[in-house]
């Protein structure tokens, strides 16, 4: 990995907020797609991403790796959650519909597992709280295993999906006056409402 990819790890620990392993994997799994797809980072939402990490279990900051790494984000729209547990994700070209699904290996799960930042996390310390050569630790083990060993990289597919266009504006609620965006506004009689006062569950 060179000096941009280097860059990428150091901003994305930063935006992060700690130094972890599964963050590092996020990064590596990011890049690798990018690379099986020949892409950039998408600065719009030129790309989608699918990433199948779950919620509250170890390892959620995977998620955060990816992100920032590839330009799918939250933020945007142009990822979305499949909770399945896993470090895997699945990059797509929206302008050709090319995919690949890159998943991080078990390989250094033991090691990891053993280490003084998993024991001391084991024993409720927040990330933040743990000395940074111990949180260090981690980001080089993940960091300079060959991809090989760390790193699943699919064949590149076809995604069959549809995309929609994005709908812009917003407008104030007839009802409590709040900006709502107009794709979320509900008619009731002949006011247009938000979802919470029109009464609607979606």
């Amino acid at each position: 990995m060179d000096e941009h990819d280097r860059t990428v790890l150091l901003d994305t620990l930063k935006f992060h907020g700690h130094k972890c392993w599964a963050s590092v994997a996020g990064v590596r799994v990011g890049l690798a797609a990018l690379r099986a797809l020949d892409v950039k980072r998408s600065g719009g939402t030129q790309l989608y991403g699918i990433v199948e990490t779950g919620e509250e279990h170890g390892g959620m900051c995977f998620g955060d790796g990816v992100q920032y790494t590839t330009g799918c984000t939250f933020g945007k729209g142009n990822i979305r959650k499949q909770p399945y547990g896993k470090l895997a994700f699945t990059l797509i070209d929206k302008n050709t519909n090319r995919a690949v699904r890159v998943t991080y290996k078990g390989t250094l799960q033991k090691q990891i597992a053993a280490s003084a930042f998993m024991q001391k996390r084991a024993a409720g310390l927040m990330p933040d709280e743990i000395p940074e050569e111990e949180q260090l630790e981690l980001v080089d083990l993940v960091w300079n295993a060959p991809e090989a060993d760390v790193l699943a990289v699919g064949d590149v597919f076809e995604y069959r999906g549809a995309w929609y266009p994005e709908v812009l504006g917003f407008v104030p609620c007839a009802s409590c006056g709040e900006l709502t965006a107009l794709a979320y506004l509900r008619v009731v009689g002949d006011k247009h409402m938000c979802i919470p006062c029109s009464g609607y569950d979606r």
